[in-house]
Formats: structure tokens, C-alpha cells, sequence
């Protein structure tokens, strides 16, 4: 039997190019291939154990080229190569997505040269180090070989690692006394632990978790940069710079330039500066030509198998030729203004260079017509005949149709739909029209006329009718292309814990449950009565100081306010203010809770519509949506539907960022509406948000028996009235509108949802009709604001929330600079985005002085056209502005911080931030996060005036916005602003005051509790033992030096309660810092004791000496006859009393107070106590 590959290849003729090519007859030319066809082509003559490099003349089609291959060759290495952001600017900071990517297959092609690469054209261009320059700095690690640890340490730093106390992004490192924890750019976290200087392991690590998983014999870790350069080399570049300088100083000088001359020497001292302290950065990069050894093209990388195939060569060397015309245009610019001196030309590859390496390889050419390429002499020309096929619009009837005429005629049909899911869903719907279908692998036999289902998926099909072979892809299947995912490591799953201290540093605000908002000012270590441990110091008003004992940790929480700008005020110890603002907000957040209780209740007892569960049409409908769901998005749509078929009204808030799927979970429930005959309407705030969503539901409602109308202010009153009639009289099913759908004069024949979007940004007035509009309808309520999964879980079960907080699989992590404000980056930046058909925003947060801005853009790009947004216009004017970028008449948005947030733009991918220092971090993140809406690659710069001094706040604003590139990485402190703004527009304004007198974590732990109370569960309080036992116990520096892992660690432990958690933290101990000291020890046998003891209501262990007290709370459930077992049981002499309020009180005499026996001692107490209790209650 054959596999798919025999009739590929027999398809394209690839035995004849083999042929050709075993006879080194190339450059081979292969004409009429078009889309998929060139891929599914290449992936024959690669699978034959030849590596390729793919050259693309485009980012967009080098993507398509990387999907297509990996369906193709599931068991090959097939990466991409990016191009490089060799950036005329020096950086503050910028993100390392590209540079990650490109050196992972740096990295692969000197180590091994086999994989296949797609390219390009701009990133081949470029020149890079030998293979052997890149061999030299791929550090080997073996275990049971020895190093020395100082050594490593400086060659990782020479090779770009950044050492920092703990791991937790690629391309750092860190060493805690014998052990070494590396995150490789290319491969996994990797955790190596010596004896003495001896590998003793190496074991792979998880950053989020800091834990170890598999263990290895040996790594080779390659450098964190593109560009190493010797200590001894930047010293000599040094020298070569200031001499090139001179050369085009002394020029200027004799030309009559000196003030140009000057700024010359100005910047090559700027470079001299940054090459000794050792910082390479993309400034450095056009002067690595003068180095002794020279920079080699990417094809030196590969090896003499690979095949070198060109996908539209004419197109390339269109693009090759635009890029060097380009640099050279920017660099005579340069030259002209003294920012540059010394020619890029040299960093390049011509067309011509291009075409003589690529011949000395196996060379094949792609054209889908017929012609003549400069500098090319085909040695075999081959004429393909493959063909495109036609779409089938969603139509399951007409494509079984089809599939049964091919099978008549012997052809073999494969279709490609993406993943298992879809795989399955392809497969019952073509059975249900009686279409015999196979789940298929692509090593697996085909035979004629039969038809295979494939969970993977292609950016087209074709037919190959020399083999008769049909390979359909979604897009001919749906007439939707389903976007290629963007492989992410799996987020690790939200839970509603705390917020962590592991960010929590000296100067930070913290909350005492008893005492009020204080300044956290550090771990004091402290020696009372002999004995050592470390306390969390924390300031209040005046000079009071609160010293904070391990064991009390968990009355201690990290303050986050309503604004992250505004400082809390402190509290005095001691005094009644706090009591009294908690009393307050308690009271308010009660009355909260009973109106969300009542209101639950109410909505239960009402009875509404039960929609039908889900039709054929509802699946076929489904199918065609072009992306891969998110977990989140198919959990919410799962939510909504259930919802939908009960008997009560759904009335569901669906929060998540926009562009990450709402829009899908209430297109499906409004088809599911339409479907029972029922009418939907979508309620939005602004004119240009429903015109979006009105081409949304046409787009999706394409091609089904739906009638759709918008209603706002681009309707003319004959139409708006037209509109009203078809409502009122049913021959409307879905209306779009703005608060005109919530006036006295629109009535519905049969409304069944209601989809409202933003509902916080509509008037009060608004609000109060749409309550009259909502009565016994389903309504799905879509918010863009974020809410925490902390104050989520205090809301279960009076409030049905469904969040969604996973980006679409396309999502291209946003590319980051910060950098000062030059003209020429900011030319770069807008040309690069319009060259591709994109657009921009440019953020000037001054209204004053805005068509200024605008006059100099235009005078610095003058072919891009330049629109204006800011909340001083008129809301007609507001709302054409962005309607005519939204179509595309316009390049650039200048606006303020304006940006619509409710619209979803996939075509701006540039984001441009005038003074971007000024701005608050909640700002910088959402601002960002207004670009790479699409799966194209997008691009944000954050800019400060030139030679400013930033303030540490505002560099520090900065840094942490460059480092919030991976999606998700940024939230544990971005939603420092975000989590208030979602928390501020889930409970209402008028809850504003006490979340921000409380800090966040407290507002959602009283808010949990009046809601369990109210709903009459048991709110179980939870006895805090304080333990006062003369026992060094605690954290030492030697063991853990940061001082923020240590704050984080501190408080995980003392929120251990169980057995389980505990020895897992033992063993990340272990693992992470090596065996735990005696003080550690004595930590950890504290924490076992804590929560043993809280649970038998025990308030305080206390050391009198010789002898030990267990005071408990009131009412601990001991009687008379548990006392005696105790006495009698009891490994020690035992008394009983009570306390001074009458509580029950245990003294228990010690033979030994030594540190180790004491803590096992009461171990054995409190197990003696609970093995009682345990035996009374059963």
C-alpha cells in the first residue's frame, strides 16, 4: 500500500527533479506552483533526508511557508529565522522574542546543520559569525566532569547571560552555593549542582514552579547573543571606531562641516563608552565589519545537502534591492546630521551574492509564471501541473457532494482541518451525509477513492491531477483560512490566591488585618532571649514600628489600591481609625453582597425561554470560525450555552481583554437564538463599535437565512424607521445599535437575547431601561476590562462570570524598544508598518501642541497620510476620525491615550509613545496592548526626550514594560492598574472607596465572607497559633541571600496546612538551594505545628522555661474524659487550667529544651492530642 507521499510525488514529478539533482543539474526553475502547492512540493524533495533553506520575500509568507511544512513533515525539525532588528539607535531595552528565535536556529544549524529553515528575505541579508565563531561560545556541561563555578560564571557573562538571584526568563543565570540554574535561549531551564567543582547533576527545571523535572548526562548551552565579542576585541573595535571617526571628521572639517564633524567624534565617543563596559547592543552592530574576523552571510551555516529553494525570485530581488536602497537612504541621512560615519554597505548580501551562494547548493527556483530571472541560467526547467480548487462556502451538503463524484472517479481526497477536535467534528458531520471518511495519519496507507480526515492543517488545497490526488484545506472547506498558531508554552492554570511578595521590596505598602495599611522596610533579623529569627519590619504613622513574627505572616498582605499612583495614607498603631474604616466597609460590602444574593435569588425564580440544545447548522456554523478556540473561550462558550437551555434568564458577564474572542462566544449564542426562532439584540456604546459589529455578524452570518440590521446614527431616518418596522413585526432577527435600541419607541416581536458591550459606558439613564429591556430575556453582558480571579472566586455563586484570559493562538508577543526619541527611529518604525500595509498610532498625550506633532510627522514621512484623535473633539468628530482610520483612509492616528478601547484594529501593528516616561505602567499596558491584534508581527516604542534624566520611577515603569512581552508574563504586575480598574467597574463606584481604603486582597477576602454568610454556608474562622518557642528558625543568607525570594518563600510557608504541601516544599528546597541548615529545619517543623495546631483550635504555644503552654479558643469541643486520655497518654506530665478569660489551658513539663528535641517534643503532644479527637469524634 502507498502513503499521501507516493501520489504527492508522483504528482509533482519529484523523481525527475531528484534525478536532476543527483546530477547536479541546477539551478532547477518550477513553474506554475501557486499558495500551498509550493510547500506541500518542497516538503518531497526535503523528506528525503535533505535539509532545505526556504527563502520567502515576505514575513507573512515565510510564516504560511513554516505551517504548511510542519503538516508536511511532522517528524522534522522545520523552524523560522526572523529578521534581525538591526536598529540605527541605541536601545534602552527591547524584547528578546526575535533574538530568541534566531538564535535557537543558530544554534541548530552549527550544531547539527539538519534542520529545515524558512527565511525571509531581509534576514538572510544580513551577515552573522562563522559557525565556528558561534561553536566556540556553545558552553558543553557533563556530568561527573569538572569546572570552575568562577569560570562558567564569566564566560556566561561574556556570552550574554545575565546573572541575577533567581531564574526566571531565558537568558539568565544564577549560582546559590553549589548549585547553578541556566535558562538557554534554546532548550530548557537547566539546574546544574556541584560537588565541590565535580557536575554531580543536571536536572531540567520549570521557571514558574523553580522545580526540577528530568535529570540529563549532559547540555550544550549556546551563547544568549547573535554578536559575542572578546574582552581584547572590544578594546581594538574601540580603537577602529575612533579612527574611522577621524577619517570622516577630518573630511567634514575640510569641507567647511565642523559642526557636523563635531557631533561625529561626539558619537563615536558615545560608542567607545558602551564597548567598555562591555554592552553590545544593535548601535554596535554596523561597525562589526571592522573587526579582524569578518561577519559571513547565513548560507556559511549551512551544510552542502541543504537545498536552497526561492519562492518568487523576481519578488526577492525586488525586496533585496528595496532594503539596501533603504539603508543607504538612511545612512546618507545619517551621515549628513554626523550620527553615523562608517558605510553598512558591507553588512549586507547583494541580489548577485545571493544568487552565488545559493548555487552552491542544491538550488531550485519557484515562479508561478513563466519567466526570466536576472542573473539565472535554469540548467532543467520543469512545467507542474497542479491546480487551485474552489470553496465550498460552509456548505457540508454540496462538499459531500463532490467528494462522492471524485471518489467515482478514483480520485484520493485528504482533507486538512486544523486539530483533533475539528478532525472529529469533520468526520461525524460527512458520516451523518453518508460520506465514508477515515481519521488519518500521514504515514498511513491511502488508497483510490477513498477519503482521509487530517488534524492538521494547511493555508490551502489544490488538486494534483497526474496522480488524481485532492487536498482540501479550511480555506476551500469554510472559505476561511485558519490562522497558523504561534506555538506558547502552556500557561500554568489561575488560581485565587494571593497576591505574592516575591515582587514585595523595602518602600512597598502592606495591609495588617489588625493594624491598618503600614510601609513594609524590610526582614530584620533578631536575638531575643539567645535565640534567632527573622521578623518583617513594617513603619506606621509617627516613628511606630511593627515587627511581624514568621508565624503571623498571614495578618500581613500586599497593599494594591485604586491607583497605583496615589500613596496610601498610614495608619498609628494602636489606634481606632482603622477599626472604624473596616467597620465601615464591612458594612458597605455586606449591603453589597445581600442586593447580589437577592437579586440571584430573583433571577432564579423567574421563568424564561429554554433554548433547544445545539442543531447541524449550529455545528456547521462553528466550524467556520478561522481560529483555533482558546481553552478559556470554549469553557465560556460551554457557560453561555448551558445557560441558554436552562428555564431562568441567563444574565452572564463574559470579561476579557478585546480581540481575545468574545465577540466568537456571542456570535455562536446569538446564531443559537436565531436558530429557536427567537430575536437577538447587540447593545453598544459608540457608533463605530456597532458598525464593527454589524460587519462582524454579516461576515460570520454569511451564506444563512439571517436578517441583520445596525441601527445608529449611520442610518437615515427612512431606514431607521424601516428598521423598527422589521422588529416589530419579526422579519429582523439580529439588530446592532447603539442606546437607540433602548428607546420607548422600539418594540420586538419575539426578543430572546440581548448582547450588551461595555455596559459600564453607558448612562445611567441607559441603564435603567435596559433593566426594563433584560426582565425575562437572556442577557450576555461582554466587558474588555479585566477581572481578577481572586474577586471572580469571592462572587461564585452570586454573580455568572466567565473570564477569558488566554491570547488567540496567532498572537505575536509584541516587539518592545525603549529608546530616546530621534527622528530617524521614528521614520524607520512608521515607513517599516505602511510598506506592509499597516497602520500606526502615534501617542502625544498634549492636545496644545498636537498638529504640531502632525506637521513634523508628515514632513518626516511625507508619503503617509495623518489623522487626529483626542477627547477634546466633539463626539462626532471623535467618532469620523476613528471610523476613517478604522477603513483604512488614513496611515497614522496622532491621538492621546484616547484609543478606543472597545474596537479591535488587527491592521495597526506599530504603537508609537511621544514621552512614554509620563505615562503610568497601567497606561504603557494598555496602550500596548492596543497593537498585535493580529498574526502579524507588531512593534511598540516607548520614547523619552533625548539626554533626559528619568526619574527611577519612570526607568523603572520602562524596564518593566519591555519585560512584559510574553503574553500573561506581565500580569503579575500589570494588574497592579488593572486588577482596580476591572475590581472599580465590576462593583460599582461607589465600592471604590473602601477597596482603596483596604487594598485589594482584604476588600476580596470580606467580600468572600459576606457573601458565604449571606447564602447561609458556614464561614469557618480560622484559628492564626502563635508560637513562642526559644528556637533558631528562619531563612540565613548564606542559605538564601535575595531578599524578595526570601519574603515570597517566607509566606508560602506559613499558608502550608497539609502534609503534601509541605514536603513538596521540602523538596524544592532541596532542589533549588541544597540541604536545608538546622535553622530551616526548625522553620519547617514550626510550620508542620502551626497548622496542626490551628485546627485543634489551639490561639498560642508557648516556652515558659522547662515547661510548654497550649492556650485555646473558646468552645475547642475537649471534654473532662479527652483530658484524662490526654494525662494518661501523654509522653510527658501534663496540668490543665485556664487562661484569664476562662479558656482552656494545657501545661506540659519538657525533660530537654535543646532546639531539636524541643520542636519533636511538642510535635508529639499536639499528635497525642489529635489522635484523642480523632477517636472521640468517630
Amino acid at each position: 500500500m502507498k502513503t499521501l507521499s507516493h501520489y504527492l510525488r508522483l504528482g509533482f514529478d519529484i523523481e525527475a527533479v531528484d534525478k536532476a539533482v543527483s546530477y547536479k543539474e541546477w539551478p532547477q526553475m518550477i513553474y506554475n506552483l501557486t499558495g500551498s502547492q509550493k510547500p506541500a512540493f518542497a516538503a518531497q524533495l526535503i523528506q528525503k533526508g535533505k535539509p532545505g533553506l526556504i527563502i520567502t520575500y515576505s514575513e507573512e509568507l515565510a510564516q504560511k511557508w513554516v505551517n504548511d511544512l510542519r503538516s508536511w513533515l511532522p517528524g522534522e525539525d522545520v523552524l523560522y529565522f526572523p529578521s534581525s532588528e538591526w536598529l540605527p539607535f541605541e536601545v534602552l531595552g527591547k524584547s528578546r522574542e526575535t533574538t530568541i528565535e534566531r538564535i535557537r536556529v543558530l544554534n541548530r544549524l552549527a550544531q547539527d546543520n539538519q534542520c529545515t529553515v524558512v527565511v525571509p528575505a531581509l534576514a538572510v541579508n544580513q551577515r552573522s559569525f562563522s559557525r565556528r565563531r558561534w561553536q566556540e561560545y556553545i558552553l558543553e556541561l557533563k556530568e561527573g566532569t569538572s569546572y570552575d563555578l568562577k569560570d562558567l560564571a564569566q564566560k556566561l557573562s561574556t556570552a550574554g547571560y545575565e546573572r541575577l538571584d533567581v531564574v526566571d526568563g531565558k537568558g539568565q543565570f544564577a549560582i546559590r552555593g553549589g548549585i547553578m540554574d541556566i535558562a538557554p535561549l534554546d532548550g530548557e531551564p537547566l539546574r546544574v549542582e556541584f560537588f565541590d567543582d565535580e557536575v554531580d547533576s543536571i536536572r531540567v527545571f520549570d521557571l514558574e514552579t523553580q522545580k526540577s523535572t528530568e535529570t540529563l548526562k549532559s547540555v550544550k548551552i549556546p551563547p544568549a547573543l547573535e554578536v559575542v565579542i572578546r574582552p581584547e576585541e572590544l578594546e581594538k573595535l574601540g580603537w577602529e571606531v575612533r579612527a574611522q571617526a577621524r577619517k570622516q571628521a577630518g573630511r567634514l572639517n575640510r569641507s567647511g562641516r565642523s559642526d557636523v564633524a563635531e557631533q561625529v567624534m561626539k558619537q563615536a565617543q558615545r560608542i567607545e563608552e558602551r564597548l567598555k563596559t562591555g554592552r553590545v547592543d544593535e548601535s554596535i552592530y554596523p561597525y562589526l565589519s571592522l573587526l579582524e574576523e569578518p561577519l559571513e552571510p547565513f548560507f556559511s551555516l549551512l551544510s552542502q545537502d541543504h537545498y536552497v529553494i526561492l519562492d518568487e525570485p523576481l519578488r526577492l530581488k525586488e525586496q533585496l534591492e528595496f532594503q539596501q536602497k533603504e539603508r543607504l537612504e538612511e545612512y546618507t541621512q545619517a551621515l549628513a546630521k554626523g550620527e553615523e560615519f562608517y558605510s553598512p554597505e558591507d553588512q549586507f548580501v547583494s541580489y548577485e551574492q545571493f544568487l552565488r551562494y545559493g548555487e552552491k547548493h542544491p538550488f531550485v527556483l519557484i515562479s508561478t509564471l513563466p519567466r526570466e530571472i536576472p542573473g539565472v541560467a535554469p540548467k532543467r526547467i520543469f512545467n507542474l501541473n497542479a491546480r487551485p480548487l474552489t470553496g465550498f462556502m460552509g456548505k457540508t451538503g454540496i462538499l459531500v457532494d463532490e467528494i462522492e463524484h471524485w471518489q467515482k472517479s478514483g480520485h484520493i481526497v485528504n482533507l486538512f482541518v486544523g486539530d483533533e477536535e475539528h478532525a472529529e467534528r469533520m468526520l461525524q458531520g460527512l458520516r451523518d451525509r453518508g460520506a465514508l471518511a477515515k481519521k488519518h495519519e500521514l504515514h498511513e496507507p491511502v488508497q483510490e477513492g477513498g477519503v482521509y480526515v487530517y488534524s492538521s492543517s494547511l493555508d490551502q488545497g489544490f488538486e494534483l491531477p497526474l496522480s488524481k490526488l485532492i487536498v482540501l484545506s479550511e480555506a476551500e472547506i469554510y472559505k476561511r483560512e485558519r490562522k497558523a498558531a504561534v506555538k506558547r508554552k502552556k500557561a500554568p492554570e489561575k488560581t485565587g490566591q494571593r497576591l505574592q511578595f516575591a515582587d514585595l521590596k523595602p518602600g512597598d505598602f502592606v495591609v495588617h488585618v489588625h493594624h491598618g495599611i503600614g510601609q513594609f522596610m524590610g526582614i530584620e533579623r533578631i536575638a531575643v532571649g539567645g535565640v534567632e529569627k527573622d521578623y518583617f519590619s513594617v513603619k506606621y504613622a509617627g516613628q511606630d514600628k511593627l515587627y511581624v513574627p514568621l508565624d503571623q505572616l498571614n495578618f500581613l498582605q500586599k497593599y494594591l489600591g485604586s491607583d497605583a499612583e496615589t500613596l496610601p495614607k498610614l495608619y498609628k498603631l494602636g489606634g481606632s481609625e482603622w477599626k472604624k474604616v473596616k467597620a465601615k466597609a464591612k458594612s458597605a460590602i455586606k449591603e453589597m453582597a445581600f442586593d447580589l444574593v437577592k437579586l440571584y435569588a430573583q433571577r432564579e425564580a423567574t421563568k424564561g425561554y429554554a433554548f433547544s440544545p445545539d442543531n447541524v447548522w449550529q455545528q456547521e456554523f462553528e466550524e467556520k470560525f478561522p481560529y483555533q478556540e482558546t481553552p478559556d473561550q470554549m469553557q465560556c462558550i460551554v457557560e453561555v450555552k448551558q445557560d441558554m437551555m436552562r428555564q431562568r434568564p441567563m444574565d452572564r458577564l463574559l470579561c476579557g481583554d478585546v480581540g481575545y474572542g468574545k465577540t466568537e462566544v456571542a456570535l455562536r449564542a446569538a446564531f443559537k437564538a436565531v436558530m429557536d426562532s427567537k430575536q437577538v439584540a447587540v447593545l453598544v456604546p459608540t457608533t463605530i463599535l456597532a458598525q464593527q459589529h454589524f460587519n462582524t455578524f454579516q461576515e460570520r452570518f454569511m451564506g444563512y437565512p439571517v436578517s441583520i440590521q445596525m441601527l445608529s446614527r449611520f442610518r437615515s431616518a427612512k431606514e431607521q424607521k424601516l428598521i423598527l418596522q422589521g422588529l416589530k413585526e419579526g422579519s429582523i432577527d439580529i439588530v446592532v445599535g447603539t442606546h437607540k435600541l433602548v428607546s420607548d419607541s422600539i418594540k420586538f416581536k419575539d426578543l430572546g437575547l440581548l448582547i450588551v458591550d461595555e455596559e459600564q459606558r453607558f448612562g445611567v439613564a441607559h441603564k435603567e431601561k435596559l433593566k426594563t429591556l433584560k426582565a425575562n430575556v437572556d442577557v450576555l453582558t461582554l466587558s474588555a476590562t479585566p477581572i481578577p480571579r481572586t474577586l471572580h472566586m469571592s462572587l461564585v455563586g452570586v454573580r455568572d462570570l466567565s473570564i477569558i484570559e488566554t491570547p488567540p493562538e496567532d498572537r505575536f508577543p509584541v516587539q518592545t524598544y525603549v529608546a530616546e526619541f530621534r527622528p530617524d527611529v521614528v521614520r524607520e518604525a512608521i515607513r517599516r508598518e505602511i510598506q506592509r500595509g499597516g497602520q500606526v498610532f502615534f501617542v502625544h498625550n498634549r492636545v496644545e501642541d498636537m498638529e504640531q506633532v502632525v506637521h513634523f510627522l508628515s514632513q518626516l514621512v511625507p508619503e503617509a497620510r495623518y489623522g487626529i484623535a483626542h477627547g477634546q473633539m466633539s463626539e462626532k468628530e471623535l467618532e469620523q476620525e476613528m471610523l476613517a482610520f478604522l477603513e483604512h483612509e488614513s496611515d497614522v492616528l496622532v491621538c492621546t491615550t484616547i484609543i478606543e478601547t472597545g474596537l479591535d484594529m488587527p491592521n495597526v501593528n506599530t504603537l508609537i509613545i511621544d514621552e512614554a516616561d509620563r505615562l503610568g505602567l497601567g497606561q504603557l499596558y494598555q496602550l500596548r496592548g492596543r497593537v498585535g491584534r493580529s498574526n502579524r508581527r507588531a512593534y511598540s516604542y516607548f520614547l523619552y526626550k533625548p539626554q533626559k534624566v528619568l526619574t527611577e520611577v519612570a526607568e523603572k515603569r520602562l524596564a518593566a514594560i519591555r519585560e512584559f512581552t510574553e503574553f500573561g508574563s506581565g500580569l503579575k504586575i500589570a494588574m497592579r492598574d488593572l486588577e482596580i480598574r476591572g475590581a472599580g467597574n465590576l462593583i460599582g463606584a461607589q465600592q471604590h472607596g473602601h477597596l482603596a481604603a483596604l487594598g485589594f486582597e482584604l476588600y476580596s477576602q470580606m467580600l468572600k465572607e459576606a457573601v458565604q454568610e449571606l447564602k447561609g454556608e458556614q464561614v469557618e474562622e480560622k484559628i492564626e497559633t502563635s508560637i513562642e518557642v526559644q528556637v533558631d528558625a528562619y531563612l540565613p543568607d548564606i542559605y538564601i541571600g535575595e531578599r524578595q525570594l526570601k519574603a515570597a518563600l517566607y509566606q508560602r510557608m506559613v499558608a502550608i496546612d497539609n502534609e503534601e504541601d509541605l514536603s513538596m516544599m521540602i523538596d524544592e528546597l532541596i532542589d533549588r538551594f541544597g540541604t536545608p541548615p538546622r535553622e530551616v529545619e526548625n522553620l519547617l517543623k514550626i510550620v508542620r505545628i502551626k497548622w496542626m495546631a490551628s485546627g485543634m483550635k489551639i490561639e498560642q504555644i508557648q516556652q515558659l522555661k522547662q515547661q510548654m503552654v497550649f492556650r485555646f479558643a473558646a468552645d475547642p469541643g475537649i471534654s473532662g474524659e479527652m483530658l484524662m486520655t490526654m494525662a494518661t497518654q501523654s509522653p510527658y506530665p501534663v496540668s490543665f487550667g485556664t487562661t484569664g478569660n476562662g479558656n482552656l489551658e494545657i501545661k506540659v513539663r519538657l525533660r530537654s529544651v535543646v532546639q531539636e528535641e524541643l520542636l519533636e517534643a511538642i510535635h508529639k503532644v499536639l499528635m497525642v492530642f489529635n489522635g484523642i479527637a480523632s477517636k472521640t469524634a468517630s
